[in-house]
Formats: C-alpha cells, structure tokens, sequence
C-alpha cells in the first residue's frame, strides 16, 4: 500500500496542477478576447462618431454657407449631379472621405460600411442641388433621403456595436 500511495499522491498533484494551468490560460485567454473585443468596440464607436461628425460638417458647411460651388451631371455610379467645391469646402470634404474610408476599414459588417457610402452619396446629392439653384433650397425629397440613410448607417452602426437598432 505505501508505494500505491507514493505513486497516487504526485501523479494526483500533477493533474492538479495541470488542470489548474489549463483553467487559468482558459481564463486569461477569455479575458483577452473580451478586452479585445471591447477595444475594437471602442474603436468603431469613434470612427462611426468621426464620420457623422464630417457628414454633418460636410452638408452643413456646403449648404449653409457661402461657399461658391457648382454640379455637374455625373455617371450612374454617382447616382446623379456631382458638386464642384470651392477651396473651402474641399477640408470639409477630405475629412468625409477619410472618416468614410476609416469605417471601411474598421466594420465587421458590410452593412455599415454599404450604409455610410449611401450616405455620402445622398450628402453629394443634398450639395448639388443646392449649389444648382442657391435661392430654391434643397428640394425636400432629397432631404427626406439623406434623412433615411442618415438612419440607415445609425442603425446598422449601432447593430455592429451590439446596442439595440432603436
């Protein structure tokens, strides 16, 4: 009985310790992927924040402002009138494009970055219409569909981020 004894008594202390190396790199590796996942979050959430942001300032600026710009007719792919934007919409712009470009590269989904591209192509179309006739405003249609892919995006993004679509 004593050698069963010293043979039982390591052979069960290693297990232990196996068992108890195995749980804690389970463990750790959980509490990776979480942290990880949680910093990806974090990282949409901000890109998503940034190209609203730009899309805002964007339509705004353009619209809103004195800025001198013209249309010219684009091809299908555009979807419509491309704005022609003086100097100093062009920051404006350029801050979209890389704010949209950001998205792309940070979505998981398609959805997200397909929502954002509709709305930077409605957001096209809301400036040239208005820079086609200043003293008309923007046609109300237009504004009801940069509304709806506003949402489109705000609802894919927040479906990407794992909050409700509401």
């Amino acid at each position: 009985m004593n050698v069963a004894s010293s043979v039982i008594t390591p052979v069960a202390t290693l297990i232990g310790v196996m068992l108890g190396g195995w749980l804690t790199t389970r463990n750790q590796e959980r509490l990776w992927r979480r942290e990880h996942a949680r910093h990806w979050r974090d990282i949409r959430l901000s890109a998503y924040n940034d190209f609203l942001l730009a899309y805002r300032q964007y339509v705004v600026f353009a619209v809103h402002a004195a800025a001198r710009t013209s249309a010219s007719q684009g091809s299908e792919k555009t979807d419509g009138n491309v704005p022609h934007l003086d100097e100093s919409v062009i920051p404006y712009e350029e801050k979209l494009e890389a704010s949209a470009g950001v998205v792309r590269l940070v979505s998981e989904r398609q959805t997200t970055p397909d929502a954002a591209k509709r709305l930077v192509l409605r957001s096209r179309q809301v400036v040239a219409a208005t820079s086609d006739h200043p003293e008309q405003g923007t046609p109300g249609e237009l504004i009801e569909q940069l509304s709806r892919a506003n949402e489109e995006f705000v609802t894919a993004a927040r479906l990407e981020l794992g909050l409700s679509d509401g």
